[in-house]
Formats: structure tokens, C-alpha cells, sequence
């Protein structure tokens, strides 16, 4: 996004002040897009699919997000302000579209399957459920699904949003726990609070046991 191009041009010329205050906002809007435009791209990705989609929405929330920057930083945070405004955006591409979260499409969600999610739900959760006597090799093949998101893309597609949020963010898309934190607008005793509970959530609906070795975290 060229910001300057984007500023409102309703800014009375005869005044000086109005000038700077106007170019401290388009300064201050152009840090805050540069920090958080590749997260808020591949965040989008995960939910409208293709790039140009992804593009799409997020050059229109970020329009809207400029138009009312001192609104925004009017905010107990910004980035959560911000994020909100992202969000509202997404579920109207959606919503227009016709369309539900693409993340199981995406191939940061295969990677993060494999890399981040499925060891901490292994390291926590001992083994799937074996009804009707299944054994060590039909956990393999479940472990074996698991890993091609079978089931696991609809376990977090069931999640509320927020933990939803907090799962795509923290493992799908790899983002640091404090700047998850600050998109929710949360503490980080809260978040890790809700990511034990979105886990929770998920091995249940995957059907997996609490290995007694590990405890509660």
C-alpha cells in the first residue's frame, strides 16, 4: 500500500498544523503497516486462499484502518483494533464469496501439522482411543492421518473464533506468543490459558488420551 496515496485530502491548506498532524498520522499508519502487513497476508491466505484474494482484503482493511487512524489510535491497543478490523473484513470476503476458511488448502497448514501442532499434542496426549480392540497399528495409521490434517483441519475449524485465532497464529503461522497476545488484545498468562483449552478441545474431537506421564501444563 502507497500510504500517502491513501491519505484523506480533506486537510484545510491554510493551516500549517494541520499539514504535520496529517503526516504524523500517514508516518505513524506507515511503521504500523510495515510491521504487520506479511502476518496479516498470510493470515488472510489461510482464509480466502489465493494470494490476490489475500491482497484484496487486506489493502481494503488497511484502507479502512487509515481512514480512521486516530479512531484507532484512540484504542486501549492498536493491534488488537487493527485485528478486529482485519477480521471484519475477512468474514465479508467470505460472506460475498460464498465461501469458508480455506486453511486445510494452504501449505502452511500441512507444514505446521507436521512441525508445531501434532509433536505438542503427541508430547501431551499419549495415544488414540482403541475401541473394538484396535491396536498399536491402527494408532499408527490414526497418527498417520493426523499427519495429512485429516481431521485435524476440521477439529480447529470447529474451534470458537478466538481460539481459532490463537491456534492459526501460534502454530500454523508460527508468530511469536507476545505478538499473539497483542492481536487479541490478551495477556499472555490469558493466551496460554486459551491454548490449553483450544488443545483440549482438539484431542478430544480427535479422540485423543492425556498421556499420564506429561500432566497438565
Amino acid at each position: 500500500m502507497n500510504t500517502p496515496d491513501n491519505v484523506p485530502t480533506d486537510v484545510d491548506d491554510d493551516h500549517p498544523h494541520s499539514h504535520t498532524s496529517h503526516r504524523r498520522m500517514a508516518l505513524t499508519f506507515d511503521a504500523f503497516h510495515e510491521y504487520h502487513h506479511r502476518l496479516w497476508l498470510r493470515y488472510a491466505r489461510t482464509q480466502v486462499g489465493g494470494p490476490a484474494a489475500a491482497e484484496a482484503v487486506v489493502e481494503a482493511a488497511c484502507r479502512a484502518l487509515l481512514h480512521d487512524w486516530n479512531h484507532a489510535l484512540e484504542q486501549e491497543s492498536v493491534p488488537a483494533y487493527a485485528w478486529a478490523v482485519l477480521k471484519e473484513h475477512i468474514h465479508g470476503w467470505l460472506a460475498e464469496h460464498g465461501r469458508e476458511p480455506a486453511l486445510a488448502e494452504t501449505a502452511a497448514f500441512d507444514a505446521a501439522c507436521a512441525a508445531r501442532l501434532l509433536p505438542e499434542l503427541r508430547d501431551e496426549y499419549g495415544g488414540r482411543g482403541e475401541p473394538d480392540g484396535a491396536g498399536a497399528h491402527g494408532e499408527h495409521d490414526e497418527y498417520t492421518a493426523l499427519e495429512r490434517g485429516i481431521g485435524l483441519y476440521s477439529a480447529i475449524a470447529e474451534l470458537p473464533e478466538r481460539q481459532h485465532d490463537i491456534i492459526v497464529l501460534r502454530y500454523v503461522l508460527g508468530c511469536a506468543e507476545e505478538d499473539v497476545a497483542e492481536y487479541l488484545g490478551c495477556g499472555r498468562a490469558a493466551l496460554r490459558s486459551h491454548v490449553r483449552h483450544a488443545k483440549r478441545k482438539l484431542a478430544a474431537r480427535l479422540n485423543l488420551r492425556r498421556d499420564q506421564r506429561t500432566g497438565e501444563r
